[in-house]
């Protein structure tokens, strides 16, 4: 029987293996999402042919429901991957409104190994009777062989041939056993996602980024609670009005609900990075603080008399009342989202890194021990966090971040001997929403999920009707710094992080940064030819670069691994100002100088733990804020070479000079809500300038961004995008 040989695709530099699930070129690994994977086989398989949009769906998400905006961000992620358009080489053409098509060249290749492999059959054949060689080919046999001789040898040779037939029967049942034991799962299925609260009412329902990932979405069956606004509250799991939780309390961040669904695990946010660890009764009662305990997060044991807790860059266990705390394990990072399977046997948390800007799942036996990561090498730059159990324990689920999109995924857990471990993820979602905080219902049949939309839109504060007015056309932009001469400005797109520069009316615009890159806060240079900014690469700290107005090659200015921030340049165009150090470690972080002509670098003198530096308009000053200690604003003076104390006892940030260098200008975040200030620098006297309680602002990936039109008037991004809790129903194996 004729066996079907499986083929190898090569195309210009690259080498598809599709049953490997492989994509090499020059030898080299190309990264790609499952989804990406399946969408470029198709394509290649039918090279030269129009697959249209409808066929290519459901090729690659069969029996699941996706908007062709997906179909859209894959193609644009093949087209990435492949170099489409780069040197003239094109993969991938686009027929409008139709399909897509295959137009490189494509060679098969046989699979020499598959080929090896089924050359080694035909001699085993050959040894065997056709009824024999029929059982191991599985075709049927008959149940009455013809009989060509009555002695003895005949009977020999039949009784020989009978054995042979149960042998091989008992092997194919064997077979067919582990076959069923082993075999690949039915692959997961989701429903299109149901909404639950609705938007207006639900914004700020947990913030998603990297940095305050520790309040989660919990649920006791019957109802979500989550954060909305640093306040506890809860809804329907079927959907209604947002309420407080009775006994809430602000700047509360949820970690965990107990295993008996009447408490949650809170932590309150007392400084910068640490809180007091809480346990809040879900039905109402008095709050009870865990002790002395400080954490960032926090989970129960599944039996309820002990707590994990996070602080620092390490994880601890203590007893359910706060005693008898003890340090597990220690990461190079930040771990969040500190989750015990259900045997209470293995720990699986989030450890982010503000180095390299990366958030991986890691997994440690429950004491503490053999700390790993999770998924090593899944994704080239990892991106993944927030995970929990279902309630059966047999999946795994978090979100994970790939091209600027977040979505969530599941992995399948051996729960039995027979069972394979160590699945691939599977992807439950995609597009349009970014999916965050999966959380299992209690009877296994939904996920919930927080859908967000990021959009803004820009707008400027008119201090005469205290309202935000659209500016420069509204357009989802941040970031903004405009040229000395007032006709160019260089601003970045929100949420895609890419920078941009055009005239004030918007024309001559051009990019000048390309993803995976994310930028931020663009500074001009004096003669206007030249931007530094801000900006980091997937795996890479954020350092400083240099870009020319008219585009073209960027420049990294410095070549050590530190964090660098705020850019900033001198009244001169001579010089920049930066920080640079590691985040959350006050005492590495520090304000530095660098000579633009020589490229010499110098620490600003006792600048140790300081940081967002900015040059008054006259040159004789630089304003910075103390690492640590947002309610201090200091001034180093070039003429005394000293530092002297500005504002001292109030939360600072973003501080901007005004025009003729008399103010600086900072917004503060106050419990009574979020405003805007003014000190004198010649009286010291500070001033409410701008109250914005009640103005729905974006989160950037520094918090709200705060900007200055040249005349001093402050820019904001209105937040115009959505953020919801949805419910999808999920079929399992």
């Amino acid at each position: 029987m004729n066996q079907q040989l499986p083929h190898v695709y090569e195309f210009g530099p690259f080498r598809l293996d599709a049953a490997e699930h492989l994509l090499l070129r020059d030898g080299e690994a190309v990264p790609l999402t499952p989804k990406a994977f399946d969408l470029l086989v198709a394509l290649v398989e039918r090279h030269g042919h129009l697959l249209e949009k409808e066929e290519l769906l459901k090729i690659v998400w069969p029996d699941t429901f996706v908007e062709e905006a997906n179909l859209a961000s894959n193609i644009s992620q093949l087209r990435k991957a492949l170099g489409d358009g780069e040197n003239g080489h094109r993969y991938i053409e686009t027929a409008p409104k139709r399909g897509y098509r295959f137009v490189a060249s494509v060679k098969k290749v046989v699979d020499e190994r598959a080929e090896s492999k089924i050359q080694e059959k035909p001699s085993l054949q050959n040894n065997l009777s056709e009824e024999e060689q029929a059982a191991s080919s599985g075709e049927p046999i008959s149940a009455y062989p013809e009989v060509k001789t009555k002695n003895l040898t005949s009977n020999l040779k039949s009784h020989t041939r009978s054995l042979l037939l149960a042998l091989a029967a008992l092997t194919l049942s064997g077979t067919s056993f582990f076959y069923f034991i082993l075999r690949t799962p039915d692959p997961l299925k989701v429903t299109a996602p149901v909404q639950v609260t609705i938007n207006g009412s639900s914004r700020d329902i947990l913030s998603p980024t990297i940095y305050r990932m520790s309040t989660a979405l919990v649920t006791d069956g019957p109802r979500l609670y989550f954060t909305q606004g640093g306040a506890l509250t809860q809804v329907s799991s079927t959907g209604g009005e947002i309420v407080a939780v009775p006994a809430s309390f602000p700047n509360a961040a949820i970690g965990d609900i107990s295993p008996s669904r009447s408490e949650l695990l809170v932590s309150r946010s007392d400084d910068e990075y640490e809180g007091s660890l809480w346990v809040v009764p879900v039905l109402g009662g008095a709050p009870r603080r865990l002790g002395d305990l400080l954490g960032h997060d926090a989970t129960w044991t599944p039996d309820g008399r002990q707590i994990i807790y996070a602080n620092g860059s390490a994880l601890y266990r203590a007893k359910s009342d706060g005693t008898e705390s003890r340090k597990l394990l220690t990461v190079d990072g930040r771990p969040y989202w500190p989750r015990l399977s259900q045997d209470g046997s293995r720990l699986r948390f989030t450890v982010t890194n503000t180095l390299n800007s990366s958030a991986s799942l890691w997994e440690a036996a429950s004491d503490g021990s053999n700390p790993h990561p999770l998924l090593p090498g899944w994704n080239q730059s990892a991106y993944e966090c927030c995970g929990n159990w279902t309630a059966d324990g047999r999946y795994f689920v978090f979100q994970s971040t790939s091209n600027q999109s977040t979505n969530i995924w599941a992995m399948r857990e051996r729960t039995g001997f027979f069972q394979r471990s160590g699945q691939e993820p599977v992807q439950l979602t995609i597009g349009p929403l970014n999916y965050y905080a999966p959380a299992p219902s209690q009877d296994g049949k939904k996920l919930f999920v927080v859908g967000e939309q990021k959009r803004g839109e820009l707008s400027r504060y008119d201090a005469k009707t205290q309202h935000l007015v659209s500016y420069l056309g509204g357009k989802s932009d941040q970031y903004l710094d405009f040229s000395r001469d007032g006709k160019w400005v260089a601003y970045v797109s929100f949420p895609e992080g890419i920078l941009w520069r055009s005239k004030m009316d918007g024309n001559e615009r051009r990019q000048l940064s390309l993803p995976p890159m994310r930028a931020a806060l663009p500074r001009w240079s004096l003669d206007g030819k030249q931007i530094v900014f801000m900006a980091s690469t997937p795996g890479k700290p954020w350092k400083i670069w240099q870009v020319s107005a008219e585009g073209g090659n960027l420049q990294q200015l410095n070549a050590d691994e530190r964090t660098e921030y705020d850019p900033g340049w001198s009244p001169d165009g001579n010089s920049l100002v930066f920080s640079a150090g590691t985040p959350r470690d006050p005492a590495s972080i520090a304000i530095y100088l660098l000579d633009m002509s020589t490229r010499q670098l110098s620490m600003l003198p006792d600048s140790v733990g300081m940081y967002s530096p900015r040059w008054s308009p006259d040159g004789r000053y630089i304003a910075a804020h103390n690492a640590g200690l947002q309610n201090r604003l200091s001034l180093f003076d070039f003429a005394t070479r000293k530092w002297t104390e500005l504002i001292a006892g109030q939360q600072t940030g973003g501080p901007h000079w005004s025009r003729d260098g008399k103010y600086i200008y900072f917004i503060s975040n106050q419990e009574g809500g979020r405003a805007i200030y003014r000190v004198g620098i010649d009286d010291r006297k500070i001033e409410l300038w701008a109250d914005l309680t009640g103005f729905r602002l974006a989160p950037g990936r520094f918090g709200v961004w705060l900007g200055w039109t040249p005349d001093d008037q402050p820019l904001m991004l209105r937040d115009v995008g959505t953020q919801d809790i949805y419910a999808l129903e999920w079929q399992t194996p």
